[in-house]
């Protein structure tokens, strides 16, 4: 483990346009909300960027207290999620302000082209995260490690306050130009920050029916994500 922060941009992740509908409300068919979202994506493509910084810490049980170096906390979710884990990575990911411009235009312009930018936006940083995690799980189960579900400021009992903890270690303003406010909110509001916990073996596969803080779809539980 180094010190280091990394920064990675990535290419478009694939988009799902049934998650779309999911974050935008709709369920059925909807063939002309399915085209507005097309013409939406067209128009925001050239607005968005995919930028994630990162670093790898240790993570140490003191008793009551978890000791992730760049802050404590006696979170039992957390300390449940990141049973086992000797190490972790704390990441923030971002889809960039142009997204946030696109959506104060259109809320008053069209409201329902807000709601599908709003919806996108939602998509987007998901995907990201996403691909971000399954580049990391291919790399660690290389070398016969695995990973637990990531886990966001804020989520169960976990103090939403400590992102500015994350934003101070991951130095997020200047490695991917993004800041925090005073009540905890973040701009670009489409990003996350989340702590992603190593494991011997498989990871939140093999584990999930035991974490009860699993924020991966797949395991069952929700996913916790800056919409």
């Amino acid at each position: 483990m180094t010190n280091t922060v990394y920064v990675k941009t990535y290419d478009a992740p694939h988009v799902d346009m049934g998650e779309i509908m999911r974050y935008a409300g709709v369920r059925g068919d909807a063939p002309e909300l399915s085209e507005m979202i097309r013409v939406c994506l067209d128009e925001v493509k050239t607005q968005l960027i995919y930028k994630v910084c990162y670093l790898e810490i240790p993570v140490v049980h003191r008793g009551d207290l978890l000791d992730l170096g760049f802050f404590q906390t006696a979170s039992e979710a957390l300390k449940k999620n990141l049973a086992g884990c000797e190490r972790a990575v704390v990441f923030a990911a971002t889809v960039g302000i142009g997204l946030d411009r696109l959506i104060a235009r259109y809320s008053t312009l069209s409201p329902t082209k807000a709601l599908l930018f709003q919806a996108i936006g939602a998509e987007r940083i998901e995907s990201l995260c996403d691909t971000f995690n399954r580049e990391l799980n291919e790399r660690l189960a290389a070398e016969g490690y695995g990973t637990r579900p990531r886990f966001s400021p804020g989520y169960g009992d976990l103090p939403l306050g400590v992102q500015k903890e994350f934003f101070s270690v991951l130095d997020c303003p200047r490695k991917i130009g993004l800041t925090l406010n005073e009540s905890m909110l973040m701009s670009p509001s489409k990003s996350v920050t989340a702590l992603i916990g190593i494991t011997n073996g498989t990871g939140c596969r093999e584990e999930a029916s035991k974490c009860g803080a699993c924020e991966n779809t797949d395991c069952g539980f929700r996913r916790n994500t800056e919409v």
